[in-house]
């Protein structure tokens, strides 16, 4: 069954910060939440101008053939020329974006994106896949000067859903789709995706999969990898299509290759992806722990139950502070289950029962959708999920205020085994915080929540909060972040666990990867991208 495009929205994307402009803190927002935070600026640095970038003329220009596809326009190239990160932020707000793209094309099928990409190498145009832009590790940005020129090459033209297949609950999606869309499009059938990364507003399935995404789940099909069917991949050595099958045990997967490739090896434009019937019964609430340690035991016991909560994410005491689930110094651990066919309160029960056994606190009964029959404890299940989850959505804008009144306000994230992770959170906290204070001479906040757990371990996900240095902010916060990743790479964890390698994490990946894994990548990266032109810098030289 062929799906229909959705009109796209009329609100205004920023191209220096995240999401929508008209979501941004104003200045007074932006000053109020600097004050919280020792070392600031006096007054927030000025939202940034197209007009001042100086941006000049393209070094190529597209032949008659592709100009319908290509823009040359400063404002489209200035929203392309990096992701969403703290660093990106602050670069914009400096002024200093770096490597402006040349152009941008927008393909609407696999033909048009092989004419750009022959195109390309005929002329050592670099070539930078994009999808919702939303990358927070480098990852859609050029560095160095190695190409004659860039083309940034952005897929959401190709945004439709181009087939269901009800029976087999599964779907044909192109890789241009943004996560709305794509949501939009199966809700006829009584179907959904369901990953919801914090990005989901922005980000495409074609950018998921290529940076091999997680979702908002913290138990079972906890990234985008799961998902996956099939793939269809150009390259510059031609198009690669994996058969669509539910299980195959034909010699390594052809998928695999190209999930969290990055566009370093090929351009994804379309991919069959297993769906779900939509969650009807829903059921959530929060448990508070006096000691986080209490409270890490009792998540893995979560994680090693036959439970399976759709939400099992742990906030220790800093974390619930800034987000308003707790008040009183706890650690929150929130809650919740789904279902589409039958209800999830028993199972929600038997984990805050669990919870409990653990030292958690938890008042009254639980009821469907996060209620609690009585609010005789704090923080109250409905009440500290609420506030958990509006502080969620609105993060990501309250760092770019944070940005403008020149603060380090950032995350980074990875994965260990459980019995790495508490000395693992410690180290972190403890090193990053004495980096920040010796670096700004101003206390920093290092807080931590887990976003997914498994039975073998879980996921932890810092934020940093420290006081700038005035027009140097970006190089401290590239100091801080060399000293998380020396602490994850010392304790044996993971140097991303779903925010992708990018150009950010290059280090500490070099270090993770086998050798003779390094060595295969390389040769294929030379197979099929003989010329070189494929997001250059990203996994592999």
């Amino acid at each position: 069954m062929a799906g229909t495009t959705p009109q796209p929205t009329s609100r205004t994307r920023s191209w220096w910060g995240w999401g929508w402009t008209d979501a941004h803190p104003d200045d007074a927002e932006c000053t109020a939440i600097g004050a919280l935070l020792p070392g600031t600026l006096s007054r927030p640095l000025p939202v940034p101008r197209v007009g001042d970038l100086g941006i000049g003329s393209p070094a190529v220009e597209a032949p008659q053939s592709l100009a319908h596809l290509v823009t040359a326009d400063p404002a489209d190239r200035a929203a392309h020329a990096m992701g969403k990160a703290y660093r990106d932020v602050m670069r914009a707000l400096r002024g200093r974006p770096g490597r402006i793209p040349d152009l941008v094309a927008r393909p609407t099928d696999d033909r048009e994106v092989a004419d750009l990409l022959d195109w390309a190498g005929d002329r050592q145009v670099a070539v930078v896949p994009y999808g919702g832009g939303s990358s927070v590790t480098g990852g859609v940005e050029y560095r160095g000067d190695a190409h004659r020129a860039v083309l940034s090459l952005d897929l959401t033209a190709m945004g439709r859903v181009l087939e269901v297949d009800a029976e087999g609950r599964s779907a044909r999606i192109q890789a241009g789709t943004l996560g709305p869309r794509l949501e939009d499009q199966l809700r006829p059938h009584g179907l959904t995706l369901r990953h919801f990364p914090q990005s989901f507003e922005f980000s495409t399935l074609g950018g998921w999969l290529a940076t091999r995404a997680g979702g908002h789940y913290a138990t079972g099909r906890t990234h985008i990898d799961d998902f996956v069917q099939a793939m269809r991949v150009v390259t510059p050595a031609g198009t690669s299509e994996s058969w669509r099958l539910p299980a195959s045990g034909a010699g390594p997967s052809p998928d695999r290759l190209f999930l969290g490739s990055e566009g370093a090896l090929g351009v994804i434009t379309e991919a069959w992806v297993r769906l779900q019937e939509r969650p009807r019964h829903k059921a959530s609430a929060a448990v508070s722990f006096s000691g986080f340690h209490d409270a890490l035991r009792a998540v893995r016991a979560l994680a090693q139950s036959d439970l399976s909560p759709a939400n099992c994410r742990l906030l220790d005491a800093g974390e619930a502070a800034l987000s308003g689930a707790s008040r009183d110094g706890s650690a929150v651990l929130v809650l919740g289950f789904e279902s589409a066919d039958e209800p999830v309160t028993a199972r929600l029960e038997r984990a805050v029962d669990l919870a409990r056994s653990h030292g958690g606190r938890h008042g009254g009964t639980v009821g469907p959708g996060g209620a609690t029959e009585t609010a005789a404890e704090a923080p109250d299940g409905d009440a500290a999920v609420g506030a958990w989850r509006s502080a969620f959505l609105r993060m990501p804008y309250l760092r770019d205020g944070l940005a403008r009144m020149g603060a380090v306000a950032e995350t980074f994230e990875t994965a260990a085994t459980w019995d790495r992770i508490p000395g693992l959170i410690d180290a972190v906290r403890t090193e990053v915080g004495e980096a920040a204070l010796k670096a700004t001479g101003h206390p920093a906040t290092v807080n931590c929540r887990l976003t997914h757990v498994y039975p073998d371990g879980a996921a932890p996900y810092f934020t940093v909060l420290a006081a700038g240095r005035a027009g140097d902010e970006v190089a401290l916060w590239d100091d801080l972040k060399a000293v998380a990743s020396e602490v994850l790479h010392r304790h044996r964890a993971t140097i991303t666990h779903h925010h992708a390698v990018g150009r950010d994490h290059r280090p500490g990946y070099d270090r993770q990867r086998p050798e003779p894994f390094a060595l295969a990548l390389r040769a294929a990266k030379g197979a099929l991208d003989p010329r070189g032109i494929l997001n250059p810098g990203v996994l592999v030289d």
